[in-house]
């Protein structure tokens, strides 16, 4: 007989990004008396990694727990970015019921969509939380009908639609269930969770199962599986056997050595923990996400989402430019590849493979995001290499007819640049699917088009609506390939000659289009230095130095005006980037350069192309 476990409730924030999922568990962790009242504790305190800080985004899940009265909370903080959405479906496997957050004034976004519709196919009950209240322009009672009319799209039961409203503003620490007040506090967002999200079910008498949803990975103790005890109890010394249920033949005995439960932001070791619980298992090899521990008694692997298949891929080779092994800590293909590999401990959505090179290794992942965020982590760990243009992972269907991965793009732009965005999509073999007016004066446009044709968009976006246009994209399904698209028409500006850029050479060089570099930056011959005006690659001078004369003249003397150059960052390089270019990372620069750098031998592949 089932069982209910009242004094645990194991909840999942989920949200568009950006809309405050982490800033509400920060809170919710504050008001739980998880840390002591003079403690002082970083903004974002579960953002725990560097790139999550600076950018504002949840990369990992995380989870912690926290106690309201006699029940405890475990709450997982899962990412918004569809990247990441692997992440999203595998962590609500292990909860009972979600907290939906939606800023007050954006209203419900793609990823709002994307994650509400896994909760909901999953019969999950949801506690709606209205966030940013205090926003100057929020307009609640409008985003309560829009997140009704998204149930109601998403075929939620009568149940689903009925599901409690909170209105929050995460950053003061205050909730009500009204928008015109609020309360001191967050009393009634926990409230509201115990009462309306069920407490977990199971079978103490019954042989135990973990489905193991999440992966961590400790230079101490190797891989760490994070799951939920659906039925019976497991202590330390278990012995236990390892099933998988995409994997008939994978059954492997190991013995329980480390059990862990959350409590606040650390894990406590136990020695035995029951159904209903959220529990962190140390010990066992080759432990994978999908895997179900279970009792030797009761060998049957528990129901598991396939994790979503990788739809771009880039090459990582060795740094083989004029300046290698200058600025990089960790340079040798040895370097790359493992650390490549020790990569896929913990991120499940990722592919690396050797190519017919020991120098180049194809990385496959869910979009650029994923796959620059990676190329950041490395640079930052003193890693120095170079990584190709993204390309999309094709597949064929039985009739052998190709098919390319097809993203959900939603686009909010102010009026006067929309006709911009949906002829530059067009040209890229969007559809627009939908266009209707938004908030304060933007136009909200979706489009459904190929992922290739959103590589290199994003920069001529953030031109063509003068940095004031939203864009959101998400992986939608593999449908017939569209066609040949358009691609950059603009070429580069190439270094004819290694040196130093000095400020004549560079003046020249303007006139032909937008620069990368100022005065005093070392190049080398075949290295991208500017984007030219035009189509084609152009080479430029920009180590020239003005030939003195004895002859003077009023102008000759006069300082020359250098335009600032572009500073790109890495997503922007990667964007640029053509088929015969890559992107030098090192820990300290990022240098665009040709595959091939001498001149003739560039001019020779062409011909051979042709």
């Amino acid at each position: 007989m089932k069982l209910k476990r009242e004094d645990i409730r194991n909840i999942a924030i989920i949200a568009h990004v950006d809309h405050g999922k982490t800033t509400l568990v920060d809170s919710l962790l504050k008001q739980s008396g998880t840390f002591r009242k003079n403690q002082v504790v970083a903004e974002r305190v579960m953002d725990s990694g560097d790139i999550e800080r600076e950018r504002g985004i949840t990369i990992l899940s995380k989870n912690t727990a926290i106690h309201y009265g006699d029940v405890k909370i475990n709450i997982v903080d899962t990412p918004g970015h569809a990247d990441f959405g692997g992440e999203v479906e595998r962590v609500l496997k292990m909860v009972d019921g979600v907290v939906l957050v939606v800023d007050a004034f954006e209203g419900p976004m793609p990823q709002t969509k994307f994650v509400l519709r896994r909760a909901l196919d999953l019969n999950l009950p949801v506690v709606v939380c209205v966030n940013k209240i205090d926003r100057p322009e929020a307009r609640p009672s409008e985003v309560v009908d829009e997140v009704l009319e998204l149930f109601m799209e998403l075929d939620a039961s009568d149940e689903q639609l009925d599901s409690p409203f909170v209105f929050a503003s995460a950053r003061a620490g205050t909730a009500s269930l009204s928008p015109s007040y609020q309360d001191e506090d967050m009393k009634v967002l926990f409230e509201t969770i115990i009462n309306h999200i069920p407490a977990p079910e199971g079978n103490i008498d019954e042989p135990v199962r973990v489905l193991v949803s999440t992966i961590d990975y400790n230079e101490y103790v190797g891989r760490i599986g994070i799951g939920k005890i659906s039925d019976g109890k497991l202590k330390i010394n278990d012995e236990v056997i390892v099933v998988n249920i995409h994997n008939p033949e994978k059954q492997k005995k190991v013995r329980i050595t480390k059990l862990y439960t959350y409590n606040g932001l650390s894990r406590n070791e136990v020695t035995e923990a029951s159904y209903g619980e959220i529990v962190a298992i140390s010990g066992i090899e080759d432990l994978m996400i999908g895997d179900t521990i279970c009792s030797p008694l009761n060998p049957t692997p528990l129901h598991f989402v396939k994790i979503s298949e990788p739809t771009l891929a880039m090459k990582f080779s060795v740094n083989d430019s004029p300046f290698a092994g200058k600025e990089g800590k960790y340079v040798t293909s040895r370097h790359l590849r493992a650390r490549l590999y020790k990569e896929l401990n913990t991120d499940v959505s990722l592919r690396v493979e050797d190519t017919d090179t020991t120098e180049a290794f194809k990385v496959s992942g869910r979009g650029e995001l994923h796959l620059s965020i990676l190329v950041e982590t490395l640079r930052r760990e003193g890693y120095e290499f170079q990584v190709s243009k993204p390309e999309v992972l094709f597949k064929e269907d039985e009739n052998g007819q190709k098919l390319e991965p097809i993203e959900q793009v939603t686009v909010d732009v102010p009026e006067e640049f929309v006709g911009a965005v949906i002829e530059k999509l067009g040209q890229r073999k969007g559809e627009m699917t939908n266009m209707y007016p938004g908030n304060s004066g933007y136009t909200r446009i979706e489009f459904s088009i190929p992922a290739r044709g959103l590589i290199g968009y994003r920069n001529d976006f953030l031109t063509d609506t003068k940095g004031t246009g939203i864009i959101n994209s998400i992986f939608d399904s593999y449908k017939p390939y569209k066609g040949d698209i358009p691609m950059r028409s603009q070429g580069s500006l190439v270094a004819f000659e290694s040196g130093e850029s000095v400020a004549y050479g560079l003046y020249n060089a303007q006139e032909r289009g937008a620069l990368f570099i100022g005065p005093g930056v070392k190049v080398y011959e075949g290295m991208v230095v500017g984007r030219n005006a035009r189509e084609g690659d152009l080479e430029v001078n920009v180590c020239k130095k003005k030939q003195l004369t004895n002859m003077r003249t009023s102008s000759a003397d006069e300082a020359l005006r250098l335009t600032p150059p572009v500073i790109m960052s890495l997503e922007q390089c990667i964007d640029f980037i053509d088929d015969d270019e890559l992107v030098e990372v090192t820990p300290k620069s990022l240098r665009l350069r040709k595959k091939i750098l001498d001149a003739n031998l560039r001019k020779k592949q062409r011909i051979h192309n042709k």
